[in-house]
This record gives C-alpha cells, structure tokens and sequence, in this order.
C-alpha cells in the first residue's frame, strides 16, 4: 500500500509502498479517509522529539485518523467492519498518512455523527489535548479563569470551545485579523500578541495553556494567581514526565536540567508547572464526539490537501496564518 515516510531525520516525506499493516487480536484495521497533519508529526521529522519519543526508521507519519473500519481483530467486540471511526493512534502505533492502519481497538471511538470524515480527522490530538490539559490535568471549573495561547491554532480553536463549556472565563492571545474569529470560538478577552503585552493585561488566571514554550511560557507563569498551573504542550519536559514514560536515568536527568529553570520560577511564584504529552484514548474521544453532536464543539478546518500533496501538507504548517487544522482528504 501507499505511505508516506521518511528515512532519515530532516528528510522531506516521500511516498514509497511499504507492507500491509498486520492486525493483531485486538487491533481495527482502518480504511484512511482523512489524515490531520500536527506540529508533531514535524516534531518527530525534524528530530526534536527522538529522545524522548524514539521511533525506528524509515516511518511513516501521521497521528490522526478518520475512515470506514475493514477489519477487526478476533477480540474485537465493539467496532464491525462498515464503522465510520476517528482515531489518534497511540505512541510508537502511528502512521496515518498511508491508505490503511491497524489502530489498537482502545485507541478508536465512532466518528461524530454530524460531521465529514474530513472535519473528524482533524480533531484527535488536538482535542485529547486540550481535553487532557483542562479537564483531567486542569481539573476546570466554572467561574475559573483559562489563558489559551494561540487561540487560532489547531489546539487553540478547540480548547477554547471546550473551556467556555466547562464555565471558564476565558482569555486567548491571537492576531488582531483573528479577535472575532476567536471571540465567536467562546474567547471573553483577545490579547493581540503584536501589539499587546499579556502579561501586563491579565492577572489572577487559574490555569494557563502554552503551545509556544520559551520565554511566553515564563512570562505565562505571572499572569497565574498562586495556586495556578501553567501546561506547556511544546516542553520543557518534567522529571515527573521523564518517569511516566520509563525513559532511562540518564535522560531523565538531561531533563531534570532542561526544566530546571522554569520549575524553580514557579515555585518561587506560587504556582506549578506540567508538560504535557497526550495520550491515546478512546473513551475520551467519545465523549469528545457526544460534545461535537451536541454542538458544543465544533471542529475548524482551515486548509485540505489532497493524499499525494501530503509533504506539502506538512510543510505548510510552517507558514503559519492558518486557523485550526489542515487535512490530508486520503480516501
């Protein structure tokens, strides 16, 4: 079948046929109708990411999912071929830019039934993450008050959504050109980055979520009131992270020493500090999907590209200007 992969690290992907996936007892076998294309996927191209997400090479990238499931594995109990699903498969399992994948069946829900397959592509890592940071790491409450860096971006547009439903007050930083796309998104307060400083406008926040990392999530830690939480989702890692995933000792103290800095400035601030990596999971990609048929989410594809554009689906994201996702349409 066809794929999309690369051989060495900073090599621009290539289509090659590579081998059809093997199902195991409990994987779904999935027809790709659409493929969403994420910062990691180039994260992981580039090498940023190889230590503490080692993949062996060639691979074949691709971290989101929508398609008609062909195959069920003999343990299999909830999926049927004919299904229309939407998937982020887990960790070392990926690989949707390609015609087909076996997705471990916990790592699968049905696809939201009041949506495309191509808007249900590019909503699972973005939104198991914005779900992981404000609901189970964030713990949101109403009436709390939520910072989402970029609220234009792929995470951004869906954690702002699901922060006004859980009854935050919520404030976003974007480009002036999209304050009313964001305020229609659920955002309460617009800090244009260019012309505004956030850190002198805001104060007393809750929980900040930081895709940018550096020094915005420095500046991040003092808009929070004491007892808030910052989640960065570009790192620095944490040693409580560097221990959840087993990495050995010693890269978990190459990663004590990289956060060091940011870990000390909140605890002298009052408030914490969390990387976070999101995980695979189904169950909360149903429940992802009850908020989309509800409408209370509703997911924002920017730009589509076709499955032989796939390399140049990849690199346009560095040309930012882009409002949630770009899709790869596969199918």
């Amino acid at each position: 079948m066809r794929a999309f992969i690369f051989e060495k690290y900073k090599q621009d992907l290539h289509v090659a046929d590579i081998a059809e996936p093997i199902v195991g007892e409990h994987d779904v076998l999935v027809k790709v109708l659409a493929a969403g294309v994420n910062q990691l996927d180039e994260k992981i191209r580039t090498g940023e990411f190889k230590q503490i997400l080692p993949y062996s090479l060639p691979l074949t990238l691709g971290h989101d999912l929508a398609g008609t499931v062909i195959q069920v594995g003999s343990s299999v109990g909830d999926f049927k071929p004919g299904d229309q699903v939407y998937a982020r498969p887990r960790d070392h399992r990926i690989g949707t830019f390609a015609e087909r994948i076996a997705v471990h069946e916990d790592d699968v829900a049905f696809q939201p039934t009041t949506i495309s397959a191509i808007e249900a592509a590019s909503l699972p890592l973005v939104a198991l993450t914005a779900w992981q940071a404000l609901v189970v790491r964030g713990n949101v409450q109403p009436g709390q008050r939520v910072l989402i860096h970029a609220g234009a971006g792929g995470v951004g547009t869906i954690a702002i959504q699901l922060a006004k439903h859980l009854g935050a007050h919520v404030a976003t930083t974007a480009s002036a050109s999209n304050a009313a796309f964001v305020r229609d998104l659920g955002a309460d307060v617009v800090i244009d980055y260019r012309s505004q400083d956030f850190e002198e406008e805001l104060s007393g926040y809750d929980l900040v979520l930081d895709s940018l990392g550096g020094q915005n999530l420095e500046r991040s830690l003092r808009v929070l009131k004491r007892g808030g939480m910052a989640i960065g989702i570009s790192g620095p890692p944490t040693p409580a992270f560097a221990k959840q995933a087993g990495l050995n000792p010693a890269l978990r103290l190459a990663i004590a020493a990289l956060s060091r800095k940011i870990r000390a400035r909140a605890k002298e601030l009052g408030v914490s500090y969390d990387f976070l990596l999101m995980e695979a999971s189904g169950d909360q990609l149903r429940q992802i999907a009850g908020l989309v048929d509800a409408g209370a989410i509703r997911p924002i594809v920017d730009r589509t590209f076709p499955f032989t554009q796939t390399g140049r689906a990849l690199q346009s994201l560095a040309e930012g200007g882009s409002r949630g996702k770009t899709v790869i349409v596969v199918g």
